[in-house]
């Protein structure tokens, strides 16, 4: 399946000021120096950049895992990958500006220096999942971490189905509209919902279970990847389940203030989880009972 290009204009890779050829050993709290090659809004609020090293290739990533992201002279984020493995060029991230260094991130310009640590986190694991059927559940920017899966999923040559249920808050906030096309025109069920629409919008309004429950799929046979707000999952979690499918089959992506990405700080703790260590990625059989107890 061929990915849908967009935006030109790559900037020129720069070597790093210090060091024979910057390729020095870095360790895993050392941010490596990318370029921001590219840029695109994508809504209101929502850009992806794409970062091409300085020196080198881009790190090696699966879809699921994340980067630490260095704005600097601001502060650090963890950014799930948005891009499409193998597809070259650099490291894709899709960022909402909703703080400090999300703001300096999306308003970085082409050209501009990124501090990036990674790829961290545990991955959807696509690769166990050739010849089943694959629901995805995506709401909001939760489609971003999940845009390389669903790519991987489609270009299978197995016998799997593919069906993907979108929701976004208003037209206006969908993302990703050309991928929904080009996902459709490969062969997978694609079913897209808003909570709430202007004057002519002919599309569903409701919430993103409205567009799960027009996809068909068998319970017995699939596996499900949910990505979006804690509140959503949950919801969609329990409306798989409710329709019988296996909660060690179902993966939610879970988020958490992430400071060093490997472990050590304990500020993405969830339960018995360190989640940039043990997550993002989860069974939701295994995080069930620790999300209903968010929930009290």
């Amino acid at each position: 399946m061929t990915v849908p290009r967009e935006e030109a204009g790559r900037a020129p890779r720069r070597a790093p000021g210090g060091g024979a050829d910057g390729r020095a050993a870095r360790d895993a709290l050392t941010p490596a120096l990318y370029v921001v090659s590219r840029r695109r809004i994508e809504a209101d609020g929502v850009v992806t950049v794409v970062l091409d090293p300085m020196v080198g290739e881009p790190a090696a990533w699966l879809p699921g895992q994340f980067a630490m992201l260095t704005a600097f002279g601001v502060g650090e984020v963890a950014i799930s990958m948005s891009g499409v493995p193998g597809d070259g060029g650099g490291l894709r991230h899709t960022i909402r500006d909703v703080g400090a260094v999300t703001h300096a991130l999306c308003g970085t310009p082409v050209g501009s220096p990124v501090g990036v640590r990674g790829a961290f986190g545990i991955p959807w694991g696509v690769e166990e999942l050739a010849d089943t059927d694959v629901v995805v559940v995506a709401g909001g920017i939760g489609l971003a971490p999940v845009r390389g899966a669903i790519y991987v999923l489609a270009g299978r040559s197995g016998g799997g189905r593919l069906s993907v249920a979108v929701g976004a808050r208003s037209p206006e906030q969908v993302i990703f509209a050309d991928d929904l096309r080009a996902w459709r025109e490969s062969g997978a069920e694609v079913e897209l919902t808003v909570d709430a629409a202007p004057p002519g919008w002919r599309g569903s309004v409701g919430l993103v279970t409205t567009a799960l429950s027009r996809l068909a799929f068998d319970p017995r046979r699939a596996a499900a990847l949910v990505c979006g707000p804690e509140i959503m999952m949950r919801l969609v979690a329990r409306h798989l389940v409710d329709q019988g499918l296996d909660p060690d089959r179902i993966r939610v992506s879970l988020e958490r203030n992430m400071q060093c990405g490997v472990g050590l700080c304990g500020h993405c703790q969830l339960g018995p989880f360190l989640l940039c260590r043990d997550g993002p990625v989860r069974p939701f059989a295994g995080v069930a009972g620790v999300l209903a107890e968010r929930e009290r």
